[in-house]
C-alpha cells in the first residue's frame, strides 16, 4: 500500500479558494491513478476528480470549471484546486491512489464553505 498524507482544507466562505495537498510516501512507481473523493455528512462517498499517470483528468459534473487537479510526479504528490466554492462543497475530502491493483487512502480533509 501507499501511505498517503493530506494537507490543506478549512473553512472558507462561499466564492472562496482552497488548495488540498496529498502527498505519496516512497516511489511512486506502478501509481496510475491519483484522485480526490468527498463525503459530505449522511452521504456516499463521491468522485470529485481524478488524473491518470499519463495526464487524463476527470471530473465530478458539479466540480467542472471550478476545481483542478493537478500533479507533480518529481514530488508524488497531487493537488486539488478548488475555486468559487459553494456551501454543498462542504464535505469531508480524501485523496487516494490505485498502484498494482491496490486502492489507498488519506486520511482525509475537513472543507468548510460558509455562505
Amino acid at each position: 500500500q501507499v501511505q498517503l498524507v493530506q494537507s490543506g482544507g478549512g473553512l472558507v466562505q462561499a466564492g472562496g479558494s482552497l488548495r488540498l495537498s496529498c502527498a505519496a510516501s516512497g516511489s511512486g512507481v506502478g501509481i496510475n491513478i491519483m484522485g480526490w473523493y468527498r463525503q459530505a455528512l449522511g452521504n456516499q462517498r463521491e468522485l470529485v476528480a481524478t488524473m491518470t499517470s499519463s495526464g487524463s483528468t476527470n471530473y465530478a459534473d458539479s466540480v467542472k470549471g471550478r476545481f483542478t487537479i493537478s500533479r507533480d510526479g518529481a514530488k508524488n504528490t497531487v493537488y486539488l484546486q478548488m475555486n468559487s466554492l459553494k456551501p454543498e462543497d462542504t464535505a469531508v475530502y480524501y485523496c487516494n491512489a490505485l498502484r498494482w491493483g491496490t486502492i489507498s487512502w488519506g486520511q482525509g480533509t475537513p472543507v468548510t464553505v460558509s455562505s
